[in-house]
């Protein structure tokens, strides 16, 4: 993968590269966000409000803007309606894929879970399955991280 120019990282625990992924992505919401956005075709605040996790409001908007604030989402007016956000994943975000689906197969492996159609797909051609969801975001019109 080409190396990215970043933008300075703000002041992790320690200089682990584990740590700071922990630290962006420690929480379950925002891995559940991320996975909506990137299975389910979210895109607003309604859309992850409704998520069956049932995540509180207060979390929900916490969680968002720290995706925002670590570049792995960014968010816009919606045109139709200025005073609500669409929220898409940078590219920052999308690299993400490959990690979701290895964490979906391991649960998938060692745990009772549900959704086997898409553990299936997973399992069966796991290239396949991600080019696909890079196609589906990419034609979203994702932003590059800045």
């Amino acid at each position: 993968m080409e190396k990215m120019s970043r933008k300075p990282s703000p002041k992790w625990r320690s200089e682990c590269p584990l740590n700071a992924s922990v630290e962006m992505l420690g929480d379950r919401w925002s891995l559940l966000i991320i996975r909506d956005m990137m299975l389910r075709g979210f895109r607003t605040y309604k859309e992850f409000l409704e998520c069956y996790e049932g995540i509180a409001t207060n979390i929900l908007a916490d969680r968002l803007r720290k995706l925002v604030a670590y570049g792995i989402i960014t968010t816009e007016p919606d045109p139709s309606d200025g005073r609500k956000r669409i929220y898409s994943l940078t590219a920052k975000g999308i690299d993400l894929a490959p990690v979701l689906t290895e964490m979906v197969l391991w649960a998938a492996g060692h745990e009772q879970t549900g959704n086997q159609a898409l553990v299936r797909q997973m399992q069966k051609d796991k290239q396949k399955f991600l080019a696909a969801i890079r196609q589906r975001l990419a034609e979203k019109k994702i932003r590059p991280t800045a």
